[in-house]
């Protein structure tokens, strides 16, 4: 870990304030992170249906030309409560960076230089990796999805009732958004680990002996958040252990390069001033 120089000590000696200073700042970065998401909401809530459609565009595609191509509502108030549930959802991801920028500003005044520089890496990948498990869910997993359950209707026969799908407006949103955040949290499993890599907490080494435990912990993972069906649960564990993966490389070279500013900061100490 870095030690903190007296220039970085007196920066931050004089960000200091009362703890009555501080609890209104953190109100004022709430009322903010609250206003954000709320025009967000707004936004969303009068884009709902185009959202909708393009959310349900996995299902359109799989049913197109068949006579059960649309949706049904069997509540009254369902249609509507889906569209708030789809302003909550697109406030939430819309409004993120302003929310996470409001909370940095609360936070920030407490690090150190160094510290600062070190999360901003974390800072970007985070939306990244967010986007990246959303589209793996969009684009990879919900259309194979969709096909291979909707494989299971059957026509009416003589000798037996057919079976057809028959979409919820409020089911598949629900299945949608539940997919789209389990796949967006969970891909953060890179950049978690390699922020405490980052603060020591973790090494590469250790987690290369835990490979054994994380692979069924992130199975139980993927079984948690995912419905309840292997398809679904394959499709995220399978990703995570790659990320797992992908994390304790990322773990090794934060681990070379600390090696190398020590080596560096070591090489300098020992020079004659």
């Amino acid at each position: 870990m870095i030690t903190p120089s007296q220039e970085d000590e007196a920066a931050l000696d004089a960000t200091k304030a009362p703890l009555m200073e501080h609890l209104l700042e953190l109100r004022r970065r709430l009322i903010w992170a609250v206003v954000s998401f709320g025009i967000c909401f707004v936004v969303c809530f009068a884009f709902s249906t185009q959202i909708f459609n393009f959310l349900a565009e996995p299902l359109h595609q799989a049913l197109k030309g068949k006579p059960n191509d649309h949706m049904i509502y069997t509540a009254l108030t369902e249609v509507f409560f889906t569209k708030i549930k789809i302003g909550m959802f697109g406030g939430i991801c819309l409004g993120f960076p302003a929310i996470a920028a409001q909370l940095w500003i609360f936070v920030a005044p407490g690090l150190y230089k160094h510290e600062k520089n070190a999360f901003w890496p974390f800072l970007i990948a985070t939306p990244f990796m967010f986007t990246l498990g959303a589209s793996f869910v969009y684009y990879i997993m919900l259309p194979f999805s969709i096909e291979f359950f909707a494989g299971y209707q059957a026509p009416t026969t003589d000798g037996a009732m057919g079976i057809e799908l028959q979409a919820k407006v409020s089911d598949y949103l629900s299945l949608v958004m539940t997919l789209i955040f389990a796949f967006g949290l969970t891909f953060q499993l890179p950049v978690l680990l390699s922020l405490l890599g980052k603060v020591g907490i973790v090494g590469s080494k250790g987690l290369r002996e835990m490979r054994r435990y994380a692979i069924v912990g992130l199975f139980a993972v993927a079984a948690v958040f995912t419905p309840p069906d292997a398809i679904s649960m394959l499709a995220l564990a399978v990703p995570l252990v790659l990320l797992y993966e992908v994390s304790i490389f990322c773990v090794m070279m934060i681990e070379r390069s600390r090696s190398k500013e020590d080596a560096a900061r070591a090489a300098r100490d020992l020079m004659p001033s």
